[in-house]
């Protein structure tokens, strides 16, 4: 079993993936971006190498404009030594990886020119996986698409469409239920009758179930039926709900003691876990760190290491508990550690605490900043108690002090970014 995330890291310097607008997308200008986004995304693997995260889905916006007509550059056979290159470290890490086309790429719809954009969106998909030279289990998910009145006729369509696709294409096809228009029996119907892959996606199945009375574990385990050996191991999207937000949006991290009831009902490992949640790599590390058989308490520390100040600005209570968690060397408590975490992360911020965090996070600096920024940083807190200033900027110039002084304890951290 390999547990994921998608797309973007959280915490992780030079991983970010730029763009620019049509009008300004010549041929230097979308050169340096996808050079840029090459980069960024072999730091990414090379991030989920380290963690022994093993699966991951690439972006569509990779490559800017890979679909359309504006990028006409060759930028497979121009960037062919790094995809090979970053093909490589996902090979040689049996790393898995996929892509998730966007709301747009419809597939089904009534409107030709956009059946026709479609196929052009997963033909570059498809180019961007097959450069990095990955095999036939590295995926391509895609909704069903739309109803437009008439599900039957849309199905058939979707069908229709699908044939016209290159067997390339098809090899790394698999399609999804979704939480509005086509159910987790709707799907699989079309899978099974064409030959496609079908994921799972629990939250998707919450909204828009086919039958109540039918649990997760058995949508999984009818959906693995439609997984050839050629395909991998079956492959599900799990993630939970925002109780904040309207339904369908996505926690903001996955509460760890609702995914190990989750992980224990599978009773099974041959299965890949994509998880779908805002804080991306971090939920990931944690999953994998709830699940792991070594036990080591170092995996702990190190994940202490990153959260610490975070945690010290929402509770200093529950920072104190964390730390008398970890004195014992020959322990393991990592649902214990989370859940402390997790609880810190809900509580409202006090200007005090906030206060106390930022001092010690100064403490890296205050023998060693030049005077000038000893004195903005001093001046700047002030600004901050009188509520002048947001903790962003606060934030902001330590941030800038850990590059300049290569603080690498205070990289790592998350304080910066949770």
């Amino acid at each position: 079993m390999s547990i994921g995330y998608a797309c973007l890291t959280i915490g992780v310097p030079n991983t970010n993936l730029k763009s620019c607008t049509a009008k300004n997308a010549n041929e230097d200008k979308l050169l340096q971006l996808i050079l840029h986004n090459l980069n960024s995304l072999e730091n990414i693997i090379d991030y989920n190498i380290e963690n022994n995260i093993r699966l991951f889905r690439i972006s569509s916006d990779l490559i800017p404009f890979g679909s359309s007509p504006i990028n006409v550059l060759s930028w497979e056979n121009i960037f062919s030594s790094k995809l090979s290159e970053i093909g490589e470290k996902i090979r040689k890490s049996v790393m898995r990886v996929s892509m998730h086309p966007g709301q747009y790429t419809v597939l089904n719809s009534s409107n030709i020119e956009v059946v026709n954009r479609a196929i052009d969106d997963l033909n570059y998909h498809t180019k961007v996986l097959d450069s990095l030279g990955v095999g036939s289990e590295h995926k391509i998910v895609l909704h069903i698409g739309g109803v437009y009145n008439d599900k039957g006729q849309a199905i058939k369509r979707f069908i229709t469409n699908y044939e016209r696709l290159s067997d390339a294409v098809k090899h790394r096809l698999v399609i999804e239920n979704d939480d509005k228009s086509y159910n987790i029996n709707d799907v699989l119907e079309i899978g099974i009758n064409n030959k496609i892959p079908v994921i799972f996606d629990n939250l998707h199945n919450e909204l828009n179930p086919y039958d109540k009375e039918k649990d997760d574990i058995y949508w999984i385990n009818k959906c693995k039926k439609t997984w050839k050996e050629k395909d991998g191991y079956q492959k599900i999207h799990y993630s939970q709900q925002n109780p904040l937000k309207k339904l369908g949006s996505h926690s903001n991290t996955i509460r760890i003691n609702k995914f190990i009831d989750f992980y224990e009902s599978l009773e099974r490992e041959d299965v890949d876990i994509m998880l779908e949640v805002k804080d991306k790599n971090l939920s990931a590390v944690k999953c994998i760190n709830a699940t792991t058989k070594e036990n080591k308490i170092k995996k702990l520390e190190d994940e202490w290491s990153r959260y610490k100040y975070t945690v010290l600005e929402n509770s200093p209570s529950n920072y104190l508990e964390i730390r008398k968690l970890l004195k014992d060397k020959n322990d393991y408590p990592v649902i214990k550690f989370y859940n402390f975490i997790e609880e810190a992360m809900e509580m409202e911020v006090t200007l005090g605490n906030s206060i106390n965090a930022i001092m010690h996070v100064w403490g890296y600096f205050k023998n060693i900043a030049e005077d000038k920024e000893k004195k903005s940083f001093l001046k700047s807190i002030d600004d901050y108690k009188q509520g002048k200033i947001s903790i962003s900027i606060i934030k902001n110039k330590l941030w800038k002090m850990t590059c300049k002084y290569n603080e690498t304890y205070l990289l790592n951290s998350y304080y910066f970014f949770i």
